[in-house]
């Protein structure tokens, strides 16, 4: 066994490979760049050494670096997590030259899989169901219509060695493949040094299942059960569980099987996993297709790790040093279910911008993860497990991938583990920056994610508009009422005595006039009434068990029938202040509430609504990133949909198109600059 080993990579990945060594007894390195010096796994390492700048181009994508860390400091093995140089074969190679062992698989199955044109043609000869589809060199532009016009629309264009959602284009047109071709080219080049693409039919309703992988050099392999990733946006996975809701024991073990061929023809060993995807409408379920093959750890193997039992990072670490695998395929159960949630920074309420900044509160529901060896610890605290690699007063930094944490519950049932998804994300605290808990928690509500009729197509036919918040139901609306008058009470409490107004006869108000809704329309207003300790909204009497201290930024209530000794309902409220009242955070969305007492509330009629200025002249950067391509030139005359600049940001382009017919009047940045959030780029007129 290795006594000193070096991950090469940041944040929560580095922190999870960090807590097994540890417990393995393996003392650990850690490089870090300059933007992650303060970082939580810089500080939990045994050993870190600088390795460069921000960018990760100059710093953790540099091989050499790596190895001069590893010289430096006698590790024996380098664990690569995910992303960065876990997939790159030259990596590997360069490792061997200088007998530094690599925690993962050999560099020819790297090779051979991390090319998607090459592991197609691989796969096939195994015996693996292939998408049909253009294996081979696309010349141009031209040359990728030709091809998508004898596939047949709708068609998926891939940076051939894409992965994590980037460098993939939808076309379902001849218009859509001269418009994505090239963007799919460079995004493959910025982000994994090759432009090659290649393309295949999409299918249609897909479902995305995945098959674990684990081998050991002796020539065993095991497939560790399937993963359901089918909720995505933009190609990048959001919800992970296992097992999937969709895949029966006989799909499974074909499944199972296929990966298992394909993993052995090309000589894998260590974690690996082969991709899937499945057609909805085929409830069969035998109509499954190799999409590729990801060589490495991935981000989810958490919820793998929970319903099996087994550590994949220590089974890395133990492959890598020659030990033979401890089980066999009989021994693989599956116990329970685990559903894993990736906590953004991302704002959903403005079309899931990427959004940065510092993290002014952090409070994840339960401490981050220790790994103790045990099924249970691996199970997290009373099945909710957070990994994550940020810390509270930490920056989100624009030059790596947006993902604060992971949030992972495991529960005997598929609905179990969602309910805790619920109550976690609830108290589940992130101030700061934008981030996606609100629609994590509204997906674990939905219906049809209950259902389990999934597809990836889930996000974009559910919230078409764009994301608004999770509806409240009657029974939330009037806890919400009731708690605001509550509060209320209490802050005009807290103001009598802090204004030394002590006289017996003086009370705080009990009477409230309680709006949520942050206008008028659309909202619901509710009369409150406290009397000693009984509540009631709209004359109707409300029993809430719940402890508030002016100021609390959290606060727990319990919901009770008018006769019941247990809670009908539980929920966690986060609350804000505002000018009028508070911004209450609870399953799934962030409620307005007005609050004023009774007796003047009428007079809010008379207050006139501040318009929103026009902002239609103006073409604004919704994110803060790189202004990689202008496409116009002022003079120019626009029409509506018609591009005019391409912003990078978080490794993704982001196109921004003209809303109405216009003329270019002023341009006010150029191509190669940073742009804030918010900042014009044009004018209109």
């Amino acid at each position: 066994m290795f006594s000193k080993i070096l991950i090469a990579n940041r944040g929560e990945i580095a922190c999870r490979v960090i807590k097994t060594a540890k417990r393995m007894g393996i003392a650990t390195v850690a490089v870090y760049s300059d933007a992650d010096a303060r970082a939580p796994f810089v500080r939990m390492a045994d050993e870190a050494v600088h390795i460069g700048p921000a960018q990760a181009s100059e710093s953790y994508l540099v091989a050499d670096k790596i190895i001069v860390a590893c010289k430096q400091t006698g590790a024996e093995a380098v664990h690569p997590g995910y992303g960065f140089l876990s997939e790159r074969a030259s990596f590997v190679e360069a490792l061997a030259a200088e007998n530094i062992a690599f925690i993962g698989p050999p560099a020819d199955a790297i090779a051979a899989m991390g090319d998607k044109i090459e592991s197609k043609k691989i796969a096939r000869e195994a015996g693996v169901n292939v998408v049909p589809g253009f294996v081979g060199e696309i010349r141009d532009t031209d040359h990728a219509v030709e091809i998508s016009d004898d596939i047949g629309y709708p068609v998926m264009m891939k940076a051939s060695a894409g992965g994590g959602g980037k460098g993939m284009r939808l076309a379902y047109s001849e218009k859509d493949v001269r418009e994505g071709f090239e963007a799919t080219k460079r995004e493959g080049l910025n982000s994994f040094g090759d432009d090659r693409v290649f393309i295949e039919k999409f299918i249609e309703d897909p479902r995305h299942i995945e098959i674990q992988i684990l081998g050991d050099k002796h020539g065993n392999v095991l497939y560790l059960n399937e993963r359901e990733c089918s909720i995505q946006r933009r190609h990048q996975k959001v919800v992970e569980e296992a097992p999937s809701p969709f895949v029966t024991p006989k799909m499974r073990k074909a499944m199972g099987e296929q990966c298992v061929a394909l993993s052995k023809a090309v000589g894998y060993h260590s974690a690996g996993t082969v991709e899937l995807i499945v057609s909805g409408a085929d409830m069969t379920g035998e109509s499954f297709y190799f999409l590729e093959m990801n060589t490495r750890l991935q981000v989810e193997h958490p919820v793998t790790e929970m319903i099996t039992g087994v550590d994949l990072v220590e089974w890395m670490i133990r492959v890598a040093a020659g030990e033979k695998l401890a089980m066999t395929q009989d021994d693989v159960k599956i116990d329970g279910w685990a559903i894993e949630n990736r906590v953004y920074a991302e704002d959903p309420y403005r079309g899931f911008l990427p959004s940065i900044g510092r993290l002014v509160h952090y409070q994840p529901p339960v401490e981050p993860w220790t790994d103790d060896g045990s099924e249970n610890g691996r199970r997290g605290v009373d099945g909710i497990r957070v990994d994550d690699g940020v810390y509270e007063g930490g920056e989100v930094s624009i030059h790596y991938d947006p993902m604060i944490a992971k949030l992972v519950t495991w529960g005997e049932t598929r609905d179990e583990a969602a309910d805790l998804q619920i109550k976690a994300l609830d108290a589940f605290r992130i101030e700061g920056l934008g981030h996606n808990v609100d629609f994590l928690s509204a997906i674990m509500q939905h219906p049809r994610f209950r259902s389990g009729e999934l597809t990836t197509g889930f996000i974009a036919e559910e919230y078409p508009e764009g994301f608004e918040g999770a509806p409240a139901d009657t029974q939330l609306t009037r806890v919400l009422a009731a708690v605001g008058g509550v509060i209320a009470t209490a802050d005009a409490d807290r103001a009598r005595r802090i204004d030394q107004q002590l006289d017996s006869d003086f009370y705080a108000p009990g009477d409230w006039n309680v709006r949520i809704g942050e206008r008028e329309e659309g909202s619901t207003t509710h009369e409150v009434r406290l009397v000693e300790d009984a509540i009631t909204v709209d004359g109707e009497p409300v029993v809430l068990e719940m402890e508030y201290t002016p100021g609390e930024a959290m606060v727990d209530v319990a919901l009770f029938g008018e006769e019941s000794a247990e809670p009908e309902a539980t929920y966690t409220l986060q609350l804000s202040p505002t000018r009028t009242g508070y911004a209450v955070t609870t399953r799934g969305a962030t409620h307005q509430l007005r609050i004023l007492q009774s007796r003047i509330a009428h007079l809010a009629g008379h207050m006139i609504e501040k318009e929103p200025p026009d902002l239609s002249k103006m073409l604004i950067c919704p994110m803060p990133g790189l202004l990689v391509k202008l496409h116009v030139a002022e003079g120019d005359e626009v029409q509506p949909g018609q591009p005019l600049a391409t912003v990078e940001a978080m490794k993704m382009e982001n196109i921004l198109r003209a809303e109405k017919e216009a003329v270019v009047s002023k341009i006010n940045a150029g191509e190669g600059d940073s742009l804030a959030v918010d900042e014009i780029i044009l004018e209109l007129e």
